[in-house]
């Protein structure tokens, strides 16, 4: 692939182009949440592959009986998702929600905690396309765990609310 000097730009779609056979051809990875092994992600990260490094995208299934994450918000990177296929319920700030194909969620920084689950009796895998910003510093709160994570140029550390000290 050869590149235009003045430009800078390339005579072709290289990486910013990704069929859906090459997407379905990608292996998922198996994410376990760290502070809940009942949150199973299997993610294909579709971001990464097309060379994305300030955002991540990533196609996302979840089965029966899991969760999506811990229950959570950030204070720096924001989220979004698009539900593809598959029935869930979402909470998001204490409220709980249907949600389903074709629901769009968005949490800018410092948004209402959230998470998601599919229920085990929904006989299906429920799949998203999930998105958000990698901030070098960011702070995640998990307010159910009463953790506060830190994750500095993706180094993570966190201490228990107990743990906290005002200066």
């Amino acid at each position: 692939m050869a590149i235009d000097e003045q430009s800078g730009k390339t005579d072709g779609a290289g990486n910013c182009y990704l069929s859906a056979a090459k997407i379905a051809q990608l292996p998922e990875n198996v994410v376990i949440h760290q502070h809940n092994p009942n949150a199973v992600r299997h993610t294909r990260s579709l971001g990464d592959l097309a060379g994305l490094t300030d955002c991540g995208v990533h196609l996302v299934r979840v089965e029966p009986g899991h969760d999506t994450t811990e229950y959570h918000y950030h204070l720096q990177d924001e989220e979004f998702l698009m539900i593809l296929s598959g029935q869930g319920e979402a909470e998001i700030g204490g409220e709980i929600l249907s949600v389903g194909q074709g629901d769009f969620m968005a949490f800018p920084r410092n948004s209402p905690p959230h998470v998601m689950r599919n229920r085990a009796d929904s006989g299906e895998d429920l799949v998203y396309l999930m998105g958000g910003t990698r901030s070098p510093v960011d702070v995640c709160t998990y307010p159910k765990l009463r953790y506060r994570q830190y994750r500095i140029d993706g180094a993570k550390e966190y201490v228990t609310f107990d743990e906290l000290k005002k200066v």
